[in-house]
């Protein structure tokens, strides 16, 4: 069993701590390695170490950056296999969605090496004369980066490609639940000729780490993605030094399935919306609307296909569609979740309960009908794999009824009616809309949500962008005869 160090200023360093956290594989409940649980003090070292490398950093050519930025998507696909095999081992995923998210990874170091000559500024006129205004595009400083359990590799390479590509430096905190990928990640890190401080690699509780990042006036952005109650912490720590946030938090994607809807295509990407990663993502579907004439068809076809879903221990079986959840904790939730929309007068159509293994946080496929708009299950975020069922009859009922969140990172809508299509789509209030397909986002895109989902947003030039501020140079000049 492997025990994880910190990395700080370009070396391997133990934490003044000297308790440790131990990790679990959730398929099968046994300890595989354990980190340190790190302190202020760390991370306050890490931080100071990133604020004199990023000095550094910003002044080597993108183009150079961007060079070095491929290269880290060269190292991970050289170790493909292994990221794979530490992802299913940490978190739980299937073989095909665990490399899959590996496979983007790499992708996305290589798109992003590309913004190296592609950060622009511009030239505007002047109210005065002899004088040309100049705005340039800068690294915001220090990155601190928090990673969440769920997607543990991809977004790592969503903020550490990114930082380093705009000419920032980087505190990377992994969740204390998989850590185990990023810190493979260091140990690329630590063997390429990257200037010191420009990556560093932190453990511990967010609850301790996050506050330390958050509130070190040293942090020019704090990038989190996870909860609701985790972002609101950091953007009260950040308040203090009125630091940046960008925050990627939960999500409660509805699908709408209209009458026009083909509904074996509906049913086959819901199914794959709800169960990719056990529904642990937050832009899963969450909730869906179907039209009351084919609600009866497709919840019948949706039921056959979620019971036909092959659960199993990933690293045993590459067939398996489905692993578990991540721990005991999110399994009692989700739980206690369904207990309640059963006592508040909803009907179980298909799962519901814990999958009868002897070890392991699984829970079956579930669909819930007879649910109403406001009951928990249709308003709070299970990240689970459950599926609450809602009936109408008119298209606009529909959209008001998926606007009614506090949420707005993703939705979807199934219809062959393209006039369908464009009302929901300009009705709808989210970040992303996805039409007659998976709720998978675009690295070229920008991913970024509403309300409490969450500030800013990541991919494509716009998510490049919140990692650059500008600076405005009022450049006059005499006129020579």
């Amino acid at each position: 069993m492997q025990e994880h160090k910190l990395y700080i200023n370009g070396e391997y360093v133990d934490s003044t701590s000297s308790e440790w956290i131990e990790i679990l594989n959730p398929a099968t409940e046994k300890v595989i390695s354990k980190i340190p649980n790190g302190t202020k003090e760390d991370t306050d070292k890490a931080i100071d170490a990133a604020f004199e490398g990023q000095k550094e950093w910003e002044k080597v050519p993108s183009s150079e950056r961007g060079k070095i930025v491929r290269k880290l998507g060269d190292k991970i696909a050289e170790k493909r296999e292994r990221f794979i095999s530490l992802l299913q081992e940490e978190q739980g995923k299937p073989y095909d969605q665990a490399s899959a998210e590996v496979d983007t990874a790499i992708e996305y170091f290589y798109y992003m090496s590309e913004w190296g000559r592609r950060i622009e500024g511009e030239v505007i006129p002047s109210d005065s004369p002899n004088e040309n205004i100049f705005i340039y595009k800068r690294p915001i400083g220090v990155v601190a980066g928090i990673v969440p359990w769920n997607f543990p590799v991809f977004i790592l390479a969503r903020k550490v490609a990114t930082a380093l590509i705009a000419g920032c430096s980087i505190v990377l905190k992994p969740s204390q639940q998989t850590p185990n990928t990023a810190a493979e990640f260091t140990k690329i890190i630590s063997e390429m000729d990257i200037p010191r401080g420009v990556y560093n690699f932190i453990t511990g509780k967010g609850s301790t780490i996050g506050n330390a990042m958050a509130s070190n006036s040293k942090v020019g952005i704090i990038t989190m993605t996870g909860s609701v109650e985790a972002g609101t912490k950091v953007m009260e720590a950040a308040a203090q030094n009125i630091t940046k946030v960008n925050l990627e938090l939960g999500g409660k994607a509805p699908a709408i399935v209209t009458e026009n809807a083909d509904l074996d295509l509906a049913v086959k990407n819901v199914k794959q919306s709800r169960l990719t990663n056990a529904g642990q993502a937050c832009t899963n579907a969450e909730r869906v609307y179907v039209h009351e004439s084919v609600a009866e068809e497709f919840t019948t076809k949706l039921v056959e296909a979620l019971r036909e879903t092959k659960m199993g221990d990933p690293l045993k079986d590459r067939n398996a569609e489905m692993g578990p959840l991540i721990s005991e904790d999110r399994l009692k939730t989700v739980e206690e979740m369904i207990q309640n929309a059963v006592n508040a007068g909803a009907k179980i159509e298909t799962g519901g309960k814990r999958a009868d293994v002897e070890k392991g946080f699984f829970y079956e496929p579930t669909v819930i009908t007879n649910v109403k708009q406001d009951m928990e299950i249709i308003q709070e975020e299970v990240f689970g794999p459950v599926l609450p069922i809602i009936t109408y009859s008119k298209l606009e009922d529909a959209i008001e009824m998926a606007n009614d969140s506090d949420y707005g990172l993703s939705s979807s809508v199934y219809t062959e009616n393209l006039h369908e299509a464009m009302q929901v789509i300009n009705g709808l209030k989210y970040g992303e809309t996805f039409v007659n397909r998976e709720n998978f986002e675009a690295i070229q895109g920008y991913h970024a949500g509403r309300r409490k989902s969450g500030l800013g947003g990541a991919d494509g030039k716009h998510g490049l962008e919140d990692f650059l501020v500008t600076q405005v140079v009022y450049m006059q000049y005499k006129q020579h005869n």
